[in-house]
């Protein structure tokens, strides 16, 4: 017996369920507990869960996969398919020793894309999308332009690791291409907008964009508004991983749900070591539908709250609030901070101060903060933010505006960079020693 994605309820595309296959919580638990006993029997042909798993063992006697467990198992020690059958091969960035593996087979591209493509404001032939994520080994990119291809949209391949894309580029494309759609992290749609403004571009320039597709980071309220006030389009948010790619995104009432039909979420307490169908925790997955490498009880070690409750989409599916990753944070003056919290106040500020750009040192006793504040009001700012720290946070807090271009040199933002080229062949007088040149 092997796990198919053709098995399940009749659904959007090859048998795996859509939203509206089910109308209450209860039937969506009777799916999940449908597709546990083929997602185990499955495992059990990955080498690390062979030796692990007893035949008819239930979920809830399985220990956790951690992502140690991953790096351990590099590169194939999870594959559960002949090698044959896959499609494609990513990985993290392995800064931390191996990397962490992730392998699909062309069934799993199904769904994947579908998984992707659950937007309220759709992807459709008559869009096109700038993929502004990294491709390289990383899963997003390459989903994201698969995803928008199979829904008939125009891609537009703008990788933002690569030189041959800066962003006086990017800017030139999202105004002549008269792009709809953007697949990149919040931080990418503000450097958009500096750009646009070093590139001299007028606010209309842009009109045809009808939504900001964003992930990779964390957002808060503020900055999502800001973005959707200087963009004039909605921000859809959605949250993922490489491994098992999307997990959740917002329905058209703003709340993220969790795509529970696909992968069935648990909490976990790490202090107690339970784990809770709901609750506040870690969020650890099992992928219902997962072919080349099964994962069973894999701990993100992300700080959410799942909850299964009614919301006015009508979806049944839980909802999900990212709170954060474990271990990020400092602690200044006996409190623990997040960048979340500190980024929720700096776009807090009046618009009207054109802040884009923040960075934040913790201190042990206090928090020092730049903002690049364009215009003439940077003492009226800081001071404005130095309250709004002080009394939200209940930290000690020292704030300064510093102009235009000195977080985000306008260099960066202007160059014209392209890949890098090697020359070969060179004329008289010419210095050969430059063999690599930038187009």
């Amino acid at each position: 017996m092997t796990v198919s994605l053709t098995t399940g309820p009749a659904g959007s595309v090859g048998g795996l369920p859509a939203i509206g296959d089910w109308t209450t919580f209860d039937e969506l638990r009777a799916h999940q507990r449908e597709r546990i006993a083929p997602a185990l029997h499955h495992a059990r042909r990955s080498p690390f869960y062979e030796g692990r798993l007893e035949a008819g063992q239930a979920l809830s006697a399985i220990g956790l996969t951690g992502k140690s467990d991953l790096r351990d198992s590099y590169p194939f020690g999870m594959l559960a398919v002949p090698r044959e059958r896959l499609s494609t091969y990513h990985e993290s960035s392995g800064s931390t020793g191996n990397p962490t593996p992730a392998y699909f087979t062309e069934a799993e591209w199904t769904d994947l894309a579908d998984r992707f493509v659950r937007k309220t404001v759709p992807i459709g032939p008559g869009d096109t999308m700038l993929v502004r994520i990294p491709y390289g080994l990383v899963l997003a990119g390459h989903m994201a332009h698969w995803a928008a291809m199979r829904s008939g949209a125009t891609v537009v391949p703008g990788d933002c690791r690569s030189l041959a894309v800066p962003y006086s580029r990017v800017v030139r494309l999202l105004r002549d291409l008269e792009v709809t759609l953007t697949w990149s992290t919040p931080s990418e749609s503000l450097l958009w907008v500096a750009a646009a403004k070093a590139a001299g571009y007028p606010a209309d320039s842009f009109a045809a964009l009808r939504a900001l597709y964003v992930a990779g980071e964390p957002i808060s309220s503020a900055r999502r508004r800001r973005i959707e006030e200087i963009w004039r389009a909605p921000v859809i948010e959605e949250y993922g991983c490489t491994e098992v790619g999307p997990l959740a995104s917002d329905c058209p009432h703003g709340r993220m749900h969790f795509w529970a039909d696909r992968i069935l979420p648990e909490i976990y307490d790490p202090k107690t070591g339970e784990i809770t169908a709901d609750g506040t925790g870690q969020l650890v997955i099992t992928p219902l539908y997962r072919e080349a490498m099964p994962l069973l009880r894999y701990n993100l070690e992300d700080l959410v709250d799942l909850r299964y409750e009614d919301c006015p989409c009508g979806w049944k599916l839980p909802t999900v609030r990212v709170l954060g990753r474990l271990g990020q944070g400092y602690t200044v003056g006996g409190l623990r901070l997040g960048q979340i919290q500190v980024e929720e106040l700096v776009f807090r500020l009046p618009a009207a101060y054109g802040v884009l750009f923040w960075r934040a040192r913790a201190e042990r006793d206090r928090l020092v903060v730049e903002i690049e504040v364009p215009g003439a009001d940077g003492g009226e700012a800081a001071a404005l933010l130095k309250a709004s720290v002080e009394a939200e946070l209940e930290v000690r807090c020292a704030v300064s505006a510093v102009p235009e271009g000195t977080l985000v040199p306008k260099s960066l933002l202007a160059q014209r960079l392209d890949a890098m080229k090697p020359r070969k062949l060179f004329g008289p007088g010419e210095d050969w020693e430059q063999a690599i040149v930038r187009g």
